[in-house]
């Protein structure tokens, strides 16, 4: 590893410890963070992976757990993996508190401490943007998943302008070797998993980012808007249910698409391995 992306490992461990540690665990929403109206990436990739039952899953870069506890409540067995250890001990104490157990690795994404085709699924949220070595990563994933095996993934793109906006805002709660996904990323994907699709999310919808600024007066820095909006009732949400089912078109529109806050990415392990370039 070199020494550059050993200094990011260090600062992204730093600041998620941080995180972990001015968590409380009554704030983590485990159900919401795929039941709420508003968790519709999760709900997408729900309806792709069907049953759980007895299902050999790793959640890399995990972070609080939300993820992890949900899949072992559907009755997954699931390890935990995230570069913070104050996340994986937060992810673990969040299983007890509902009642599962979950199995917690603390490890970069570039070196997943889990055995070759050990793994029925992969998932990988909000993590790829944090990742510099993006190919290693993807390496990774391929090598634990057994034949057949599928990852799933959501992470941000690039090319919104009032989301950049909003991430040059949001410099507190974000870390600074953070990069957003672009075309060129779900290329990479595609060499190791040639089946890929991809998904767009959000583009409408994110009137409610504006409504936080202008109307409730939230700061970026004041509050994670992509946590906010897993707490928000539904009858808090009857203006914005009509954006979802314009997205539904919007993000199917070439080129536009591409203006949609997160990508949800899935594929499946078949073939010969590759091996890295970098």
């Amino acid at each position: 590893m070199s020494p550059e992306v050993s200094d990011v490992h260090s600062r992204e461990a730093l600041f998620h410890d941080g995180w972990a540690a001015g968590t409380a665990l009554s704030e983590i929403r485990a159900r919401e963070f795929f039941e709420a109206p508003t968790a519709v990436e999760n709900q997408f990739i729900l309806r792709q992976m069907g049953s759980l039952s007895g299902k050999r899953l790793l959640d890399v870069g995990a972070g609080l757990g939300e993820a992890s506890v949900y899949f072992a409540l559907r009755g997954a067995d699931v390890i935990t993996v995230d570069i913070s250890p104050e996340m994986v001990a937060k992810a673990c104490e969040l299983g007890r508190l509902h009642g599962v157990e979950v199995e917690g690795r603390v490890a970069p994404g570039e070196e997943l401490p889990v055995s070759d085709a050990s793994c029925d699924i992969v998932y990988v949220a909000n993590t790829i943007h944090h990742v510099t070595n993006r190919e290693k990563l993807f390496s990774e994933i391929r090598r634990v998943l057994k034949p057949g095996g599928r990852f799933y993934s959501i992470d941000p793109i690039a090319y919104n302008p009032i989301v950049n906006i909003y991430r040059r805002m949001a410099d507190e709660v974000r870390t600074a070797d953070e990069t957003p996904l672009n075309r060129s990323d779900i290329r990479l994907a595609r060499r190791y998993f040639p089946d890929v699709s991809c998904r767009m999310f959000w583009i409408a919808t994110l009137a409610l980012f504006i409504k936080y600024y202008l109307v409730d007066r939230l700061h970026p820095n004041q509050d994670r808007y992509w946590k906010r909006i897993l707490v928000e009732p539904k009858s808090a949400l009857w203006w914005w249910r009509p954006l979802l089912t314009l997205d539904f078109v919007l993000t199917r529109i070439p080129g536009l698409r591409w203006w949609s806050w997160n990508v949800v990415m899935w594929g499946t392990k078949t073939g010969a391995a590759l091996t890295p370039s970098v």
